[in-house]
C-alpha cells in the first residue's frame, strides 16, 4: 500500500497511489480519518478501512499538479539518527564508530513536503543535503525487543535531513543546525512494510544534486539497523503510531567533500530509495 498526503480545497486529504493515479480515499469512505497518523492509531481496523475505501472509491486524480503534504502530518516524535553509516563516520569530524546511536530530534517546522522549496537561511552558506530512509511507527510500545521491533513499523518513507553545518558544529549538540525552518523535506509517499524487504534492508539509496549523484549506498550498510533503532529508542519513550525514526545518511555529504559542496538557490535535490519514488525539492535563499 502506498499512501500520499495532499492538500485539497485547503484541507489535508489522503489518497492511495495506484500507478500514476491517486485514489481519493474520502470518495470511498468520508468517515475515514484524513491523516496517516490517525489511521495508524486504529491498528488493523485502520488498514482494513483503507482497503475498503480503495475498492469503493469513486474518484481518481492524476499525480501531476498534486500539492503534496508530508506523509505523516504531525508526528508526535521525529527521532533522527546521526553517524549511522561507516563511510559517513569516516568523512565526519568524528572518526570512531558509535557504540550507541547518535540521536536528536527535528521539529515539524524544520521540514517541508515533496515538491516544496527548501530555504537556505541568510546566516549561512553551508546548507548540506542528507538523503535518508524513514521508518514510520504503526504500533505503540515501550521497551520493545529487537526481535519484536519490526512488528511496530507500519512502513517507510524518504527524508532529506538538510543541515546548516556551521551551526550544527557550533557545539556538541546538533539541535540548531538541524532545525532551521524549512531546511529538510519528507515524502513523497508512505510505503507499507509489506511492500519492502524486512527492515527495508538491501535497498539502494541515492541523493542527486542538480542531476549529479552525490550519495550512493545500500541500507544494509547501516551500523544500527531499523529493528535496533526502534528497540533502542523505545527504552526512553513509548513509541506511538505516527512517530518517525529518520535513520541516518551515508557518505557523500557536502561538507565531507574537497572542496565542500553545499546547496544554493536554484539547486534541485533529489533523494531516492529503490521502489520508493523520488523526494524532490528545489532551493531558494531566505528572503
Amino acid at each position: 500500500m502506498r499512501l500520499i498526503a495532499y492538500e485539497k480545497n485547503g484541507q489535508a486529504a489522503l489518497g492511495a497511489r495506484i500507478n500514476d493515479e491517486l485514489v481519493e480515499l474520502a470518495s470511498g469512505d468520508v468517515r475515514l480519518p484524513a491523516s496517516l497518523e490517525q489511521i495508524l492509531a486504529l491498528g488493523a481496523a485502520g488498514a482494513e478501512a483503507v482497503a475498503r475505501a480503495i475498492v469503493a472509491a469513486k474518484s481518481r486524480i492524476p499525480l501531476t499538479g498534486l500539492k503534496y503534504l508530508p506523509p505523516v502530518l504531525n508526528p508526535g516524535k521525529s527521532i533522527c539518527v546521526g553517524l549511522n553509516y561507516v563511510d559517513h563516520v569516516a568523512e565526519s569530524p568524528y572518526k570512531d564508530l558509535p557504540k550507541y546511536p547518535v540521536l536528536f530530534s527535528r521539529w515539524r517546522s524544520s521540514y517541508v513536503a515533496h515538491g516544496e522549496v527548501l530555504v537556505r537561511p541568510h546566516v549561512s552558506t553551508e546548507f548540506d543535503y542528507e538523503g535518508e530512509l524513514v521508518a514510520v511507527i504503526g504500533k505503540s510500545g515501550r521497551y520493545i525487543t529487537k526481535e519484536k521491533a519490526l512488528e511496530h513499523v507500519a512502513g517507510y518513507s524518504l527524508f532529506n535531513d538538510g543541515s546548516i553545518r556551521d551551526y550544527q558544529f557550533k557545539s556538541t549538540q546538533w539541535m540548531m543546525g538541524k532545525n532551521f525552518d524549512a531546511t529538510g523535506s519528507f515524502g513523497p509517499e508512505f510505503v507499507s512494510a509489506d511492500e519492502v524487504p524486512a527492515g527495508a534492508v538491501g535497498l539502494q539509496l541515492q541523493t542527486r544534486l542538480n542531476g549529479q549523484t552525490v550519495q550512493n549506498a545500500n541500507t544494509r550498510d547501516m551500523i544500527f539497523d531499523i529493528a535496533t533503532l526502534v528497540s533502542i529508542c523505545s527504552v526512553a519513550v513509548e513509541l506511538r503510531a505516527g512517530d518517525i525514526i529518520i535513520s541516518g545518511t551515508p557518505s557523500g555529504v557536502g561538507f565531507g567533500r574537497k572542496p565542500p559542496l553545499f546547496m544554493k538557490a536554484g539547486d534541485v535535490c533529489e533523494v531516492e530509495v529503490e521502489g520508493f519514488g523520488v523526494l524532490r525539492n528545489s532551493v531558494r535563499d531566505e528572503e
